[in-house]
């Protein structure tokens, strides 16, 4: 297991201070990967150092996840090498590089959900004495671990019955108890509530302390700047630049990460708010309780809140996602009966969901079947479909979104998170959608692509369109918002309305 000597803890504060004499435990250099029709990595490189959090950043796409994958053994470089503290290593199979003391931890999380947290720590390497599996020694080990993470985890609770945030904790134990020195970390904070954030991060410093290294790959640059000694980007399969993370901008590191100068991280055209479009009165249904509030036509109206606060719920009510127990829903000023998503579709309202992957698509299917579905009634006639207006219209959407797909028939599973939003767009554009709501629209989706997107919300708002934005990122739900609403325990908590001088303070404040 990792070290707890001072020795470890000072190398740790020494690196954070910004001392590059810690010892290099890990190097990646010239690693070329290619794959057929692809150079997924052109000579790139990385350095890891004992005791420090080094951030893995760049669009999708970059070459990130499969520099991981040649570290982890998943695959192998064409060219290039490893060296694990000077020796160099080959690394051939996921169990190679866990022996070299190697664990990774996935965005889509390894436990077995049936088991309990003591079988799934040493789920592979059971203690077992004449036959009989040592469950007492197990429990034992497990209590340690926990100790050591400062978390109050049953060992025999079952996963199924934890939430996100303690399953991960679940996993850096599982690291921990294999004695690995290296975490990598993909997208650790992706479903976590902003306090489960502090808490993992937390949890990350305190290994480094005690000299593990920790690789963060994460979309979400505040928390790489919170947590990273150094930042590494990736940009088209080759490495751009390693710097500490106290001696580049967010701006600069963006820059970076896109190739191309930018003028705002948050592109947004001044509103002209119109004539109202939504008003929602009194509505109240499952978490939701007694909730009133209008948009207007060109406004982006941002609802912030933690997880839990009724946010995902509100928008699912006014969508007819689910059915509302009280209040009403007015456009242009009418009451809209709708009961159903088929009826806030027919009224010119559309929702993109939270998980656009199991909610919004159709994975298998492509693009432009994705794109036709809720709009073949407008193509059809006596139930035959005129394909050519479908495919008109498709490439019409393309352009005009810049959705890069390789053709109309690409399932929409091999799609980027970026393209993938803009499609489920583009489909409520076609039906000619006035109110468009979405849950966590940048969600998995690169600095690049997520920049599009507020372009591309921005210019729906001066087309008029009435805009609703779910967010859990503080700095996106300021930065594209005209106003903001902010949600607890169902109720909203209060308004603000000049976005301009808010701060995250101010939205957490209410949200708490």
């Amino acid at each position: 297991m990792v070290s707890n000597s001072d020795d470890s803890s000072a190398q740790s504060d020494a690196n954070r201070a910004g001392d590059s004499s810690a010892p290099t435990v890990l190097e990646m250099f010239g690693i070329d990967k290619a794959f057929p029709g692809v150079q997924a990595l052109t000579a790139a490189s990385f350095e890891l150092r004992r005791g420090e959090i080094h951030a893995l950043v760049g669009e999708n796409g970059a070459g990130k996840s499969t520099l991981i994958k040649v570290l982890t053994g998943v695959h192998q470089a064409d060219s290039g090498g490893i060296r694990l503290d000077g020796r160099e290593v080959r690394l051939r199979a996921p169990t190679d590089a866990l022996r070299a003391g190697i664990a990774t931890i996935y965005q889509e999380l390894t436990l077995v959900n049936a088991l309990p947290v003591r079988a799934n720590l040493f789920l592979g390497r059971e203690r077992v004495a004449w036959g009989v599996l040592d469950a007492e020694y197990e429990r034992g080990r497990s209590r340690e671990v926990f100790e050591l993470l400062g978390v109050d985890i049953d060992p025999e609770t079952l996963v199924s019955r934890l939430n996100i945030a303690q399953q991960q904790l679940v996993e850096i134990a599982r690291a921990l108890l294999a004695e690995a020195t290296i975490l990598v970390m993909d997208e650790p904070t992706a479903a976590l509530t902003p306090r489960e954030v502090e808490r993992l991060l937390g949890v990350l410093r305190d290994l480094t302390a005690r000299g593990m290294s920790i690789i963060f790959v994460s979309h979400r640059l505040d928390e790489v700047f919170a947590v990273a000694d150094r930042i590494t980007v990736m940009r088209d399969g080759s490495t751009v630049t390693t710097r500490r993370a106290n001696e580049i901008t967010r701006r600069q590191l963006i820059e970076n990460m896109v190739g191309r100068a930018i003028e705002d991280e948050f592109p947004k055209t001044p509103a002209v708010p119109g004539n109202g479009v939504l008003e929602v009165r009194h509505l109240g249904g499952g978490r939701v309780h007694d909730v009133s509030f209008s948009v207007r036509q060109g406004e982006v109206l941002g609802i912030a809140g933690l997880m839990g606060s009724g946010r995902t719920d509100l928008l699912r009510l006014i969508f007819g996602a689910d059915q509302r127990e009280t209040g009403d829903v007015l456009l242009h000023g009418r009451p809209a009966d709708i009961r159903s998503p088929r009826d806030a579709i027919r009224h010119g309202i559309c929702l993109l969901t939270e998980d656009r992957k199991a909610e919004g698509l159709v994975l298998s299917a492509s693009a432009k079947d994705n794109f036709a579905l809720p709009n073949l009634g407008s193509w059809s006639r006596l139930s035959f479909i005129n394909h050519g207006r479908e495919a008109n219209r498709f490439a019409a959407r393309v352009g005009e979104l810049q959705i890069r797909t390789t053709g109309p028939d690409q399932p929409a599973a091999f799609l980027s998170g970026g393209n993938q939003q803009k499609l489920l767009v583009a489909r409520w554009l076609e039906t000619d959608s006035q109110v468009l709501m979405f849950d966590e629209p940048t969600r998995g989706i690169d600095v690049g692509a997520k920049y599009e997107m507020y372009l591309l919300i921005s210019r729906l708002a001066a087309q008029g369109k009435a805009i609703i934005i779910v967010s859990s990122e503080l700095p996106e739900i300021l930065g594209i918002s005209d106003r903001i609403l902010v949600m607890r325990r169902g109720q909203i908590a209060g308004e603000i309305t000049n976005v301009a001088q808010a701060t995250q303070e101010q939205v957490m404040a209410l949200a708490i």
